[in-house]
């Protein structure tokens, strides 16, 4: 995995292939090898990517398991040093995400001998522990992660235990991982960031005589500041002393207050070496460091001396141009929109609208911005240079895979199965709307296809509504089950769409109540397509309850399920949004009780062995 080399200079960065011998700064060709609690380059930082554990725990963000493995290829494509995967005890769907994960990204060695490790959560007990090194011991560099709170908050009224019995139980867990052949243990001190820096350096003294090999040092409440953070950083460093031989120390930051990028990029200034980051920074309230932040504040800054002066320069093994297919891909997948105006990602973040603004861009781009499209796999396409084409129902199957290239979607464009969906809906659509597809419709229709459709058990055939003042709303639905039968339903309800919702849950037969429900244009004019986007959670109670132990706190919650879909037709964009949320609940349902059928037949053998 090649690092994309940056060069940076006081007012623009230009990439290394465009650049004279002359004004190189270094070139890294090859991450270290990967080597647990030590790193032969001193300025490499390891990305620890925690999208799907710490990601997930995001309200409404739950993924099925063929979605965790998509997110976790296109991870290991970015070139992410560590994939912590999941939290295996949540769930048996949570388990067989993982262990799926660890045996076949896991596995996957490039041609320069990358292979991303494959981390599992536990809480410190040996129950947690066992379950997460089963989970991901098949991968070529296994990881276990175990973490207890140390704050005098959590200890008293959370956990209720004594700093004493809290060190005991940290040191039995590193042990016990230890004892069961995993010789990489990351061990994080929850709440550190508001703990007592004593009472810190002496449970982390501890484990790493227990054996622990990284050392995660969480803000988890998002309550530090940079200069507070980076002192604690450099203080715990200083104070572990020889221990510093055999460790990594690695930043774990929240974005309560905006700070979490920040305060992670203030850890890697003093010392640390790990980054836990998200795609798109999402994660437990107000979300993580993003990663796209980090990996862009270190391929542009660094190598800066006056960003990091004073030590070594740091860089990633990242490339970067997958930063926009991996966030699209989180984005579509967990249901949570990106906001326009977010850093690297955001719809806007390389729009210019303000004239003085135009006229510096057209005449050198570099004058307002400081990265380009280009760099975070977003290519500016040939529409935005004026030769572009217009999509309409003319246009054929070369011309909408070309636009899905120069849009970033790449990797959808080579799929032939997901291609084949997009353009059959494309050409549907395309019939009925005068002046063909914007670019925003298009990729309307790329997360209706390519990510929502996925593993698909009910599909949408057709749904019309008979409504109007002093008429009973009434919805009727022609959907395709799992067996390929076709079936109609009509029911009355509040409104159009509640009774087109009704139909729906009488065909597939599911209980579940709409927690949101959002609806907007893609884009202006009459014939717009409306884009909407549901949140669901089944009924308490029910067959289909999605019940699932939460990593921190402990409790058992009913996990939520989302779905977007888009149409011309905002009835049919509610359906197709409703629909989509329902087959990600059937199939983590579907998931949970194939492992539990595994665990049921393999305690039936090994008590008849």
């Amino acid at each position: 995995m090649n690092l994309f080399c940056l060069v940076c200079s006081a007012t623009a960065w230009t990439p290394l292939r465009t650049l004279a011998p002359r004004r190189l700064i270094a070139v890294h060709n090859h991450r270290p090898p990967y080597i647990p609690g030590k790193i032969v380059d001193p300025g490499y930082v390891r990305i620890f990517d925690t999208t799907l554990r710490d990601g997930e725990q995001s309200p409404g963000a739950t993924l099925t398991s063929s979605e965790k493995l998509e997110i976790a290829k296109h991870l290991s494509k970015l070139g992410v040093d560590v994939i912590e995967a999941g939290f295996p005890i949540a769930s048996p769907d949570d388990f067989e995400a993982v262990r799926q994960i660890a045996q076949i990204v896991g596995n996957e060695v490039d041609d320069s001998g990358y292979v991303p490790v494959i981390c599992g959560l536990s809480r410190a007990n040996a129950r947690d522990i066992e379950r997460a090194w089963d989970a991901v011991k098949s991968a070529k560099l296994p990881r276990l992660h175990t973490f207890i709170a140390t704050s005098n908050i959590h200890m008293e009224t959370k956990l209720c235990k004594t700093p004493d019995e809290v060190v005991q139980i940290a040191v039995d867990a590193v042990k016990f991982a230890r004892s069961l052949g995993c010789d990489d243990i990351e061990f994080s001190p929850e709440d550190a960031g508001r703990s007592d820096v004593d009472f810190l350096v002496r449970i982390l003294e501890a484990v790493v005589d227990a054996g622990a090999t990284t050392l995660n040092i969480p803000d988890t409440t998002g309550w530090n500041t940079p200069w507070e953070f980076g002192e604690l950083i450099a203080t715990l460093r200083r104070r572990l002393g020889a221990r510093l031989e055999d460790i990594i120390f690695s930043t774990h930051c929240q974005n309560d207050l905006g700070l979490a990028s920040a305060n992670s990029l203030a850890g890697a200034y003093n010392g640390a070496r790990q980054i836990e980051c998200t795609i798109n920074g999402i994660g437990e309230r107000a979300g993580n460091a993003a990663l796209e932040e980090i990996a862009m504040a270190l391929c542009l800054r660094g190598t800066s001396e006056h960003a990091f002066a004073g030590g070594p320069r740091l860089w990633t093994g990242l490339d970067t141009t997958f930063i926009t297919p991996c966030s699209r891909m989180v984005a579509e997948y967990t249901g949570m929109a990106i906001q326009p105006h977010k850093a690297i990602v955001g719809a806007n973040a390389f729009r210019h609208e303000s004239g003085i603004h135009q006229d510096g861009m057209i005449k050198n781009k570099a004058t307002y911005e400081i990265m380009t499209p280009e760099s975070v796999g977003l290519p500016r396409g040939q529409a935005e240079s004026g030769a572009g084409i217009v999509l309409g129902k003319h246009s054929g199957r070369n011309a909408v895979s070309t636009r899905l290239v120069e849009l970033g979607y790449g990797d959808i464009a080579d799929d032939k199965l997901k291609l084949d969906a997009i353009f059959t809906r494309f050409k549907h659509v395309a019939e009925r709307k005068k002046g063909g597809l914007d670019d925003d419709e298009l990729e309307a229709l790329v997360s209706d296809e390519a990510y929502q459709n996925t593993c698909a058990l009910w599909t949408l055939v057709g749904a019309q509504v008979t409504t109007g003042s002093g008429v009973i709303p009434t919805g009727t639905v022609t959907m395709q089950g799992p067996d390929g039968v076709i079936r109609h339903a009509a029911l009355t309800g509040s409104g159009p769409v509640d009774a087109v919702y009704k139909a729906i849950d009488a065909l597939t037969g599911v209980k579940v109540d709409l927690e949101s429900y959002g609806l907007e244009s893609v884009n202006s004019g009459i014939d717009a397509m409306a884009t909407t986007k549901v949140l669901i959670k089944p009924r308490i109670g029910t067959q289909l309850e999605s019940a699932a132990v939460h990593s921190q706190s402990g409790a058992t919650t009913n996990k939520r399920f989302s779905g977007s879909g888009s149409d011309t037709d905002i009835v049919v964009s509610s359906a197709r949004a409703y629909i989509a949320a329902v087959n990600k609940l059937l199939n983590w349902n579907m998931h949970r009780y194939s492992s539990n059928l595994k665990a049921i037949s393999g305690d039936f053998r090994a008590s008849s062995a």
